[in-house]
């Protein structure tokens, strides 16, 4: 969970090999109906706790959309799920402002990539 697994074995391409780390800023990429979007982002918070790991970033200029997003795997006894939480807004910059109403139905298809990826 905290080398970009999640992003990884969803489809996109990570320009970093290591560890997630508070502060990192990294490039993640995205091909999309043969179009590569990059996209831009920064660290913001690791949790590596017995019950809890995972790791927030914030969307940086240049992201087709702005905002920040957690993906935190929490074990409950038997139980392990992945929680994904996603504050976004449509990014100040053309074109990705007007395409955001279909950047939202990609993130939905997004997060179903990523529950398989971590099953």
């Amino acid at each position: 969970m905290l080398r970009w697994r999640v992003k990884s074995a969803s489809g996109f391409t990570v320009d970093s090999a290591g560890p997630v780390s508070p502060g990192d800023r990294v490039l993640v990429t995205a091909r999309l109906l043969g179009a590569r979007i990059v996209e831009p982002v920064e660290v913001v918070s690791v949790v590596d706790e017995p019950e809890r790991v995972g790791f927030a970033y914030r969307t940086l200029p240049g992201h087709p959309i702005s905002g920040e997003e957690a993906f935190i795997v929490v074990r409950d006894g038997d139980e392990t799920r992945l929680v994904i939480r996603s504050l976004t807004r449509a990014a100040s910059e053309q074109p990705w402002r007007a395409l955001y109403p279909l950047l939202r139905v990609v993130q939905l298809v997004v997060r179903r990539r990523y529950l398989r990826a971590l099953r």
